[in-house]
């Protein structure tokens, strides 16, 4: 998706399923975005962030059986746009998450995109 920057949106994947990871990853190039990377772990998903390189964010809500939330904290505190995915329903997560959307597997890859460019399109206004 092109943004209002005139450059197709930096997305990180932060998804320690591999096979998930390179599903989200295909789904995302082919509706346009830019995947900058694919973080399987809390600290390479911190490490991106600190570089200040992206558009958003989307969050696995559950890394090697670890909450992501530390992840979630710092995107809340940068003000940069996020989506959680998680298996379990979103009154069962912890209050980091509520600062991104939230979307319960499985998920449509419409789905995704759709609120992709939601939170997006909310950054830019």
């Amino acid at each position: 998706m092109n943004n209002s920057l005139g450059h197709r949106a930096r997305i990180l994947i932060v998804e320690d399923e591999p096979l998930i990871a390179l599903d989200l990853e295909g789904m995302l190039l082919e509706a346009d975005f830019e995947v900058v990377d694919i973080a399987g772990t809390i600290e390479r998903a911190l490490a991106f962030i600190e570089l200040g390189k992206l558009d958003a964010v989307l969050l696995d809500a559950n890394l090697k059986g670890v909450s992501s939330a530390p992840v979630a904290v710092a995107l809340a505190e940068l003000g940069l746009p996020f989506l959680v995915l998680s298996g379990y329903a979103a009154d069962q997560q912890p209050e980091a998450f509520r600062a991104g959307s939230y979307l319960q597997k499985p998920a449509s890859p419409a789905q995704i995109i759709k609120l992709l460019n939601d939170i997006l399109t909310e950054k830019q206004v």
